[in-house]
């Protein structure tokens, strides 16, 4: 495989750093990427390019993320209108529940944690409730982006009755383990990358400290972000937002026929977020302060305003598409391989899914190419196969979070309304530490586990 296939990933982060415009980022990219995959000619590859992103709609699961992310901007609207999102936070202050930072990022960190289920519930619950809460204390959007953020992916990677342990389970178990659920289950304590960045969330809300670019976006938040809207009953947010969180577990155990881990997270909080902002639209027009053409303008212009977050999700679905068909992640699992002692392994994996989910924005893409790899290489080098997949977990789980062409770090930019090279520049020195303390913990662990 050649070493070209890492220069689109490479070039995307090049662009953004330098102009802090996703969309130049993602668009040079793909572009790259299809060049490289039509023999250099640069013709065929914007043609093929366009194919690219078209092709996006042929998976529905993909379809069906930008279709819940773009009728969220409606029950975004629908609540903030309705003077609900005021009033809960006034309740949420009034009561002393979150009466300050700390207090604040306790409460965001905790219901981003309790909604392990599916990352984008827990990234748009925790972000629709934040917003108002973390201006009115003047809190940065960037740091509730990286409360959310940070709280999704590691929890849901860490309390494995989910989507994410159904699909690592159905990748270990082609292997012949005697127990493959006693493997997932032992990842959790070795899940360092994971646990770190947990611990990470909860001393930046305890301590109310912040480090590198978070202390500048800090210095200059701005209080006027939403409209300004007279609180009404709190019922109007949180009926809703219940209903979404609800509605999404239990068509998660409808589809997955009373198996919550094999129900279809993209099918379940679509049909969610529909029943939640039609209730929203029924409450508004049920107070009899808003007429039906009124409430479909609303909802329009709400969804309008997340058209530029919905298409750099496109833009980053059809990247990881061309990656994928390019190799860049085989390419870098292969590099990872060749790597022989056994006590780097476990470090050498960890560092091989971090950089591949990075480069490629997809922490599930980063496992379906490295369980394969990490699992042979563990049985023949006597590596405990729970330690090679915790590795492979926690450096999936790097980028999926922290990557500028990652959607779930895209939608978590969203959700806390912040500019999203602003999220990812104040989070990265968060995952970077985390990365480098997980780092070391896999050759201390490797050491002590190796015989």
């Amino acid at each position: 495989m050649d070493i070209l296939t890492i220069l689109p990933p490479v070039l995307a982060l090049v662009i953004a750093v330098a102009t802090r415009n996703v969309f130049y980022a993602l668009g040079g990219a793909i572009w790259a990427s299809e060049t490289i995959i039509a023999g250099g000619n640069p013709f065929l590859g914007l043609l093929a390019s366009v194919d690219r992103a078209a092709g996006v709609f042929a998976s529905a699961g993909n379809t069906r993320i930008l279709l819940f992310c773009l009728i969220i901007g409606a029950l975004i609207a629908y609540m903030q209108k309705s003077g609900g999102v005021a009033a809960l936070v006034n309740r949420l202050v009034s009561a002393g529940i979150a009466s300050t930072p700390r207090r604040a990022g306790a409460v965001t960190a905790l219901t981003g944690s309790a909604l392990f289920m599916e990352t984008n519930v827990s990234l748009l619950t925790t972000g629709i409730m934040g917003r108002p809460l973390f201006d009115r204390l003047k809190i940065s959007r960037e740091r509730l982006a990286y409360l959310i953020d940070s709280t999704s992916a590691p929890i849901s990677i860490l309390i494995l009755i989910n989507g994410w342990g159904a699909y690592l389970f159905s990748l270990i178990s082609e292997y012949d383990f005697e127990d493959p659920i006693g493997i997932l289950a032992a990842t959790i304590p070795l899940n360092f990358y994971a646990l770190l960045t947990l611990a990470g969330v909860f001393l930046t809300v305890f301590s109310n400290r912040v480090v590198g670019p978070m202390r500048t976006a800090e210095t200059r938040i701005e209080t006027d972000k939403e409209d300004v809207t007279e609180p009404t009953r709190a019922i109007y947010m949180a009926l809703p937002l219940m209903t979404m969180v609800i509605a999404t577990l239990g068509f998660m155990l409808w589809t997955g026929e009373g198996n919550m881990m094999a129900g279809s997270g993209s099918q379940s909080i679509l049909w969610a977020v529909i029943i939640a902002t039609g209730l929203a639209f029924l409450l508004l027009r049920f107070t009899g302060k808003f007429k039906t053409d009124a409430l479909f303008d609303m909802g329009f212009k709400g969804m309008g305003e997340l058209l530029p977050a919905v298409a750099v999700i496109f833009l980053s679905l059809a990247l990881g598409n061309s990656l994928r068909a390019l190799g860049t992640g085989e390419y870098i699992a292969s590099v990872a391989a060749s790597f022989p002692a056994p006590i780097v392994i476990p470090a050498i994996l960890f560092l091989s899914a971090a950089i591949t989910s990075f480069a490629t924005g997809t922490s599930w893409g980063t496992y379906g190419i490295l369980v394969p790899i990490a699992m042979p290489l563990a049985i023949g080098a006597g590596v405990p196969p729970a330690l090679a997949l915790s590795a492979v977990m926690g450096g999936g789980v790097f980028g999926d979070h922290c990557s500028p062409i990652s959607d779930t770090s895209i939608i978590a930019s969203f959700a806390a309304g912040c500019d999203h090279i602003s999220h990812v520049r104040t989070q990265l020195p968060y995952a970077l530490i985390a990365a480098t303390g997980a780092t070391a913990l896999y050759l201390a662990a490797a050491a002590a586990m190796i015989n």
